[in-house]
């Protein structure tokens, strides 16, 4: 039976069937699922929602919830192993740590890279070790890696472009609820899956102008070569294999290779296509400007044909949120300022370091603010271009 109830009256064991309200305004990519998770209860709780619909027929109703019970075959009357949660840091002492495990796995990926060039034996066991470092600088404050990812040049797009993949997988999997190890396995994947591309000519790879048939053809083969690459390799895990083969794809059939939609792709292969867009998009390429972080997001979600998986690509959204990290804002106030941070309880009132006022056209004392605060409110995105700023500088990236 539906039954519409309060979120106070939510408990573990009920299975949510339905979130009203704007998919903005909460923390869950799926409108239903089985309530399990601690975690995932005080976020329903503290959520400012319309209304929430539980199955009972799924869960258990309001009278005969009980929190001590958790589902889904977790007994627990047995002792679960806590995992130590890290200490939150402030995103500036975060991008000390955050740039040197960015380098390391940058160098990790660009000597597969090249093995896979001389046809040498891919090993990736310390490609997964980077995958559990950048998991825990996400967890200590996602911000600094996010930030990072913008930071590549067209020379070396190829592995930056895996690396910035990796982390948008692993943030995008936190904000899941993937577990620890689907998480690692999400990570690896993305460093991974661009692994084709090694055997694409350079003449093709890297051409500054438009694609002939016949080079787009070849360009297209690299997620299958990819695929055989790392199916040799008897480490590489399942989901490796899938999001190589499969990132291009899209859910209405209209992808490559194989033309996989729906219920066919699975959740990674569903991810990485988001994940390696968004990047791709926003970065400099030998043919093409990047696209703002902002503009990248506003442009994907504008793709309304089926090119993504609606919930993945809003949870991404909330992942990086509508006004990524080093946006530039022009606030009603008249000051500029680049966005540092996500807050924490809206997607449109990020954290935001102003530098500059537009009435005084000057330069003023930099100061954070949290626009959830209402200490200010967004006017307008701006061009840094139009400016002459040095948003990299001012982050202090």
């Amino acid at each position: 039976m539906i039954k519409k109830v309060q979120a106070n009256e939510v408990q573990l064991g009920m299975y949510i069937h339905e979130i009203r309200g704007n998919w903005m305004e909460h923390p869950f990519w799926r409108k239903s699922f089985k309530l399990a998770q601690q975690k995932d209860l005080d976020k329903l709780v503290s959520s400012n929602l319309e209304a929430i619909w539980i199955d009972t027929n799924k869960g258990l109703d309001v009278v005969k919830a009980n929190p001590a019970k958790i589902l889904d075959g977790v007994d627990s009357d047995k002792p679960q192993s806590i995992k130590k949660p890290i200490a939150r840091v402030l995103v500036e002492e975060e991008l000390h740590v955050a740039k040197k495990i960015q380098n390391k796995t940058k160098e990790a990926v660009a000597a597969m890279f090249a093995d896979v060039r001389m046809g040498k034996a891919l090993e990736i066991e310390e490609a997964e070790l980077l995958v559990n470092e950048i998991n825990q600088s996400m967890e200590r404050n996602p911000n600094a890696l996010l930030t990072l990812i913008r930071l590549k040049n067209v020379n070396e797009y190829t592995y930056m472009h895996s690396v910035a993949v990796c982390v948008l997988m692993v943030a995008l999997g936190r904000h899941l609820g993937l577990s620890e190890v689907q998480i690692k396995q999400a990570g690896t994947a993305g460093l991974l899956h661009d692994i084709g591309k090694m055997v694409i000519p350079n003449e093709v790879l890297n051409k500054p102008g438009k694609l002939t048939d016949e080079e787009f053809t070849i360009m297209k083969s690299h997620p299958v070569r990819g695929w055989e690459i790392l199916k040799s390799c008897y480490q590489v895990h399942e989901a490796a294999l899938d999001v190589c083969l499969h990132h291009h794809e899209r859910v209405d059939g209209k992808g490559y290779p194989e033309k996989l939609s729906g219920d066919a792709l699975t959740l990674f292969a569903r991810m990485g296509a988001v994940c390696d867009v968004y990047d791709a998009i926003s970065s400099d390429r030998c043919y093409k400007a990047a696209w703002s972080p902002a503009e990248s997001i506003r442009k994907m979600a504008s793709w309304k044909d089926g090119h993504f998986d609606e919930s993945i690509f809003q949870a991404f959204v909330k992942t990086v949120g509508i006004y990524p990290s080093g946006t530039l804002l022009k606030l009603k106030s008249g000051r500029l300022g680049v966005v540092m941070e996500q807050s924490t309880k809206k997607l449109t009132t990020p954290i935001v370091k102003i530098f500059f006022s537009t009435r005084a056209n000057a330069h003023i004392p930099a100061e954070i603010i949290d626009i959830s605060k209402g200490m200010d409110s967004i006017e307008s995105i701006e061009d840094p271009a139009k400016w002459g700023f040095d948003l990299n500088k001012i982050q202090g990236i």
